[in-house]
């Protein structure tokens, strides 16, 4: 295959994360990348904004919400993705109490108080440890705070709008990796043990010591269980040259 024709791998950010989430990642990977942001209101705005980067084929790179984004992708147009891995999420439909807390989220942050929620609310959950290595915690307080209040609400306003996804995962005939961490307060192991469970052809990694931000707290254990992952698809034969990094 023509190294031109490969298709991409297609980085999407979980919430309150921009393209620096995979920054550590992607220079990693050999191949093409590209970055989306979803800022959309709903899910399938987000899945609008995911097929429209790229033309043709892509893999799917999404973390947490950019996985579940991934996840309307894979229902309206399945024949697009060449492989999907779903990083740090939860194919399931929301629950009564994380439709309360987003709402109380939103609220709060509409009335002026964005950056208590970030560092009170959020930051304590996207680690191992709720205290974060100070590098780690300003790493995603800098992207939070380049997303914005208005993109966080409208972030926890798609959040309610998802669906539970195991059907989609299940008509999927591309390959499936579902990584995570293995202290992810917030999207345990047993949530990606279930999807890879619904994928027709699957893989299932977690990454020891590790919580939520894979790729921030641990990118170099991320990035060789994807270019692993993409070098075990003969299908489509896409890291030929240079050779497969290995872990």
């Amino acid at each position: 295959m023509n190294p031109a024709d490969r298709p991409p791998v297609v980085f999407v950010p979980g919430m309150l994360c921009d393209a620096d989430l995979w920054s550590a990642v992607a220079p990693r990977l050999p191949g093409r990348v590209v970055h989306v942001a979803i800022t959309a209101p709903g899910i399938g705005g987000m899945a609008e904004q995911i097929l429209s980067a790229v033309e043709g084929p892509f893999v799917l790179a999404g973390l947490s919400l950019g996985a579940i984004a991934g996840f309307e992708v894979a229902r309206r147009a399945p024949e697009r993705l060449a492989g999907f891995c779903a990083m740090s999420t939860n194919a399931g439909a929301p629950t009564p109490e994380q439709l309360a807390g987003w709402a109380e989220l939103a609220g709060r942050t509409g009335c002026g108080e964005f950056e208590t929620v970030v560092i009170e609310e959020i930051l304590p959950t996207m680690f191992a440890g709720r205290v974060p290595a100070p590098a780690l915690g300003e790493q995603f307080l800098a992207m939070a705070r380049r997303i914005g209040p208005a993109v966080f609400r409208a972030q926890l306003a798609a959040q309610a709008t998802r669906r539970d996804a195991l059907a989609a995962i299940a008509g999927l005939h591309c390959p499936v990796l579902a990584l995570c961490g293995a202290r992810d307060a917030l999207c345990p192991p047993e949530f990606h043990r279930a999807i890879a469970a619904q994928a027709r052809d699957s893989a299932f990694r977690v990454l020891p010591d590790a919580g939520h931000l894979l790729p921030v707290e641990a990118p170099e254990a991320t990035a060789a269980s994807l270019a692993d992952w993409l070098c075990e698809i003969p299908s489509l034969q896409l890291y030929e040259e240079p050779p497969c990094p290995r872990s």
